[in-house]
């Protein structure tokens, strides 16, 4: 890994990463992010009106797809890309061809640690990613692999290895990222506390996952990755990261593999409207309280070898289960199926396939 002096010159899997951004408008925000994100390809996905021209500032290197663009090379199965609502963005980590992802709102800005010092938070997703996990035995000094940390007394020396991190979850500053109830009830709250600390979330526990500020392996998690179907049409909005990253975390404790968070921190500028948010999330908040045991109490069979077989057999065991609650999970467990139908389409293993071109530049 390249020492911090070298990074300007030489950023970190320069050519190996993507990042991924879905926007309703002009993206003026990565001006700020200039410094950091030059370097790197950017995956923009247009949600709403296709016939609207969305502005990228000049000198980044980016495709823009929009939703003619995701039914021309999705044909039917773009049935499963979720329309006005943000997460129409995974239909960029399948678009991608790079091993690793980065995707980011466009109201987070660059935040500043206690020091003042402007934070870089794609190179520190990078470091978590390329540092192992330690899923299986909690470290008291949380991240051992940081300068200034090791195992403590006690650890097994068995576990220090560690296994491969798939996802790195960062944290943000300002504007919490809360449900509608909560938001109601503490409108002008902000979150000021910096925490120096990464740590790796244990298996068997899951997290609710924010999207906004977030990092993976595409190769070790990608076909998890999927962010439901949300927004127009669907009963159900705000729980696209959330049922994403409660999927992903099952099948990280059945492969073996980490899953990070804490460090590092955006600043998070706008609230959004919080009656217009309940409205969203309105039967999501009634039906977490059976989806959260559903995801606690799933096992994956051992002949489930792949990101995909696990994923398969999540979305039959979320039909026979959670089917009953509403028949939008039955909608859900085809859209499952079709969404990995369809990475596999535009993922062939084994085989490097060209990429369909969106509005390039």
């Amino acid at each position: 890994m390249a020492d911090s002096a070298s990074i300007p010159n030489t950023p970190l899997l320069k050519d190996e990463l993507d990042i991924v951004i879905p926007t309703i408008r002009n993206l003026d925000f990565l001006e700020m992010w200039r410094p950091f994100f030059q370097p790197y390809h950017l995956i923009i996905v247009q949600d709403g009106d296709p016939s609207k021209t969305i502005k990228v500032p000049e000198g980044f290197d980016y495709e823009l797809y929009n939703r003619n663009d995701i039914n021309r090379i999705l044909g039917p199965k773009a049935s499963c890309i979720s329309f006005k609502d943000s997460a129409c963005r995974c239909f960029g980590y399948m678009i991608s061809k790079k091993k690793y992802i980065y995707t980011i709102d466009d109201d987070c800005f660059v935040a500043k640690d206690p020091s003042g010092k402007e934070i870089n938070a794609l190179e520190q997703h990078i470091k978590n990613l390329l540092c192992p996990s330690t899923p299986f035995f909690f470290n008291t000094l949380y991240d051992p692999f940081r300068d200034g940390a090791d195992f403590v007394r006690g650890y097994p020396f068995s576990l220090r290895e560690g296994v491969s991190t798939a996802v790195s979850h960062g944290l943000w500053l300002n504007i919490p990222d809360y449900d509608a109830p909560t938001q109601l009830v503490k409108p002008r709250e902000r979150n000021t506390r910096y925490v120096d600390a990464v740590l790796t979330v244990p298996k068997g526990t899951l997290f609710p996952m924010c999207g906004m500020n977030l990092a993976f392996d595409r190769e070790l998690i990608g076909p998890a990755m999927y962010f439901g179907l949300m927004g127009d049409g669907q009963p159900i909005g705000r729980y696209d990261d959330m049922w994403a990253g409660w999927c992903t975390k099952v099948i990280c404790d059945h492969l073996g593999l980490g899953v990070k968070t804490g460090l590092p921190y955006i600043w998070h500028s706008k609230a959004s409207n919080p009656f217009v948010n309940l409205k969203k999330e309105y039967k999501g908040i009634f039906w977490q309280e059976e989806l959260i045991p559903f995801f606690q109490s799933a096992v994956l069979p051992k002949d489930c070898t792949t990101v995909q077989k696990c994923y398969i057999e999540l979305s039959k065991q979320v039909r026979e289960k959670l089917g009953k609650i509403d028949p939008y999970f039955d909608k859900l467990a085809d859209a499952m199926v079709t969404w990995i139908e369809a990475w596999d389409e535009l993922n062939p293993s084994g085989a490097a396939a060209e990429k369909p071109n969106g509005t390039a530049k």
